[in-house]
């Protein structure tokens, strides 16, 4: 075996459940999933609407603790850290992009983009700032505060600073619902830069099968499960396989 070989996911999800209520008002939210993310991999999870989609980000980020099954980001098992030591790797180890670009409005551009750095107590490096500014266009717009910004530069701001830390892994939660579908693109095909150009791994929830057949693979859940995966889809079929899902059905 080679060393490629031995080389960890991103992350690794077995037997994860979870089950929100209790007693006859419990509702399990996810069955039994188990999955690997290749580093270096784009992801996108589909599924209706109480398919488990958020879920199964927030098992799998570190947001939410699973009732029952194991998550690991790389090497480290998340189920046994105290809540001090899951905040301090979501804040080292992993990125968030979500539809709300949940920037902070008082500061500047550069600011929010080094916000996560500041909170870990770490400098930021500029040249590597610089270079995350470059790569999601935001050159000459660092002075400028988020409502100064179109929506779509604001989820550049967002991505940038999911970006900044170089976190194993970049969680995106319907990063393109609140965009237009030019701007739309114009993030997915961002995201789909960082994974080709930077090796970043993009796990992302969505909806929409145009966003989905920006990714590498697509998850498919319905009923809390994975009931199918694609690799190298076209929006079309995406699309089609999602009206075959659960309820939809």
């Amino acid at each position: 075996m080679s060393s490629q070989d031995r080389i960890p996911d991103a992350v690794t999800l077995t037997g994860v459940g979870r089950v929100h209520g209790k007693g006859t008002a419990a509702v399990t939210a996810l069955h039994e999933i188990t999955v690997g993310i290749r580093r270096g991999g784009f992801i996108a999870v589909m599924g209706p609407s109480g398919s488990g989609k958020s879920t199964f980000l927030q098992c799998a980020a570190g947001l939410d603790r699973p009732t029952s099954g194991s998550v690991r980001l790389g090497e480290t098992e998340l189920a046994g850290l105290s809540e001090s030591a899951l905040t301090e790797l979501r804040r080292e180890r992993i990125g968030f992009v979500f539809q709300a670009f949940n920037l902070m409005p008082s500061l500047t551009v550069l600011e929010n983009i080094t916000l996560p750095l500041r909170l870990a107590g770490r400098k930021a490096d500029r040249s590597w700032s610089a270079e995350i500014v470059r790569r999601v266009g935001l050159t000459g717009r660092t002075g400028h505060r988020p409502a100064e910004l179109s929506g779509g530069q604001q989820q550049r701001v967002a991505i940038a600073r999911a970006l900044v830390t170089r976190p194993e892994v970049v969680f995106a939660d319907e990063p393109t619902g609140a965009l237009d579908s030019v701007t739309a693109k114009e993030v997915l095909v961002l995201l789909r830069d960082t994974v080709d150009s930077m090796g970043q791994t993009v796990v992302m929830v969505t909806h929409d099968p145009v966003a989905a057949s920006y990714a590498d693979r697509v998850l498919f859940l319905a009923d809390g499960r994975i009931t199918d995966t694609m690799a190298g889809a076209s929006a079309d079929r995406i699309a089609d396989r999602m009206t075959h899902l659960g309820a939809w059905a």
